[in-house]
């Protein structure tokens, strides 16, 4: 029975960690913007991307077969004292192609794409459409960051279902979370990071980013239990709260609030006077 209970309650944190990794990711600020559009009784599917680590501009491409249908976008740096740029979309084969101007690492655009034919006109989005702009990471550094905080999801919410039924893998089960939050959340999520954005670390003291904020305080959390079940192992509540509180930072949209650069700021303005990026 008890290895029925075991099976049981590891498929119930695994369940939980793909489904709150789900949401976090279709609610984050890089997910594209996903509608449909009608045009003279076409039918238009788009999904508008908000992060590119390709390194040149951003192709964003809608599907639409009809020749006869051309489209056009507006963009400018955000935030930006920029004035509105205005382009064309360019067509390849069945598709309409917006290029994003390219950014450095951190640098956001907004853009709005319209499609028109001969007749009439509709927009894609009623508010432009946000894209951030990164470098890429080398797989040795994103897989055991996705890896090892999809882990911490894991035994987290298993260290908790463990203190709840006062089990006698508490000990292990806060240990391995700790491991595996350290790991993937302070070494290889700031490695990561200085990749795509340039920085180690942009939480607090030295920023806003609340992927960063929030793995400190999941990790703060993690501590105190650790040090809770090495002193006592029927000391559970903070094991309970620990795991609590991982799983609510985890429903925190990725990415909010993360490295982005203020071009309105006067000493980035001043040292790219002479090489504006976007006219």
């Amino acid at each position: 029975m008890n290895n029925y209970k075991t099976i049981l309650f590891w498929f119930i944190a695994i369940i939980i960690t793909l489904m709150s990794f789900v949401y976090q990711r279709m609610t984050g600020p890089t997910y594209p913007v996903r509608g449909e559009v009608e045009l003279n009784e076409s039918k238009i599917d788009f999904g508008l991307i908000r992060s590119y680590d390709g390194g040149d501009d951003a192709p964003v491409k809608i599907d639409v077969p009809d020749d006869n249908i051309k489209g056009t976008f507006r963009y400018k740096r955000y935030p930006s004292y920029d004035e509105w740029t205005t382009d064309s979309l360019v067509r390849k084969n069945n598709k309409l192609i917006a290029f994003i101007p390219k950014q450095p690492a951190a640098g956001k655009v907004k853009y709005l794409i319209t499609l028109q034919d001969n007749d009439s006109k509709v927009k894609l989005t009623d508010e432009p459409v946000i894209i951030r702009f990164r470098d890429s990471v080398p797989g040795w550094a994103l897989v055991p960051h996705i890896l090892l905080m999809f882990l911490t999801m894991v035994f987290s919410t298993r260290a908790g279902i463990e203190a709840i039924v006062n089990g006698k893998g508490i000990r292990w089960l806060t240990y391995t979370t700790l491991f595996a939050l350290i790991a993937g959340g302070l070494i290889f999520g700031p490695i990561m990071q200085k990749f795509a954005f340039g920085d180690y670390w942009t939480g607090w003291p030295l920023g806003t980013d609340l992927t960063d904020n929030k793995t400190a305080v999941a990790f703060i959390f993690w501590v105190i239990a650790a040090i809770s079940v090495w002193k006592n192992t029927k000391q559970r509540l903070w094991v309970i709260i620990a795991a609590i509180i991982t799983f609510a930072v985890y429903l925190i949209p990725h990415s909010m609030l993360g490295s982005e650069i203020d071009f309105t700021d006067e000493n980035y303005i001043k040292e790219v006077s002479q090489t504006s990026i976007i006219p």
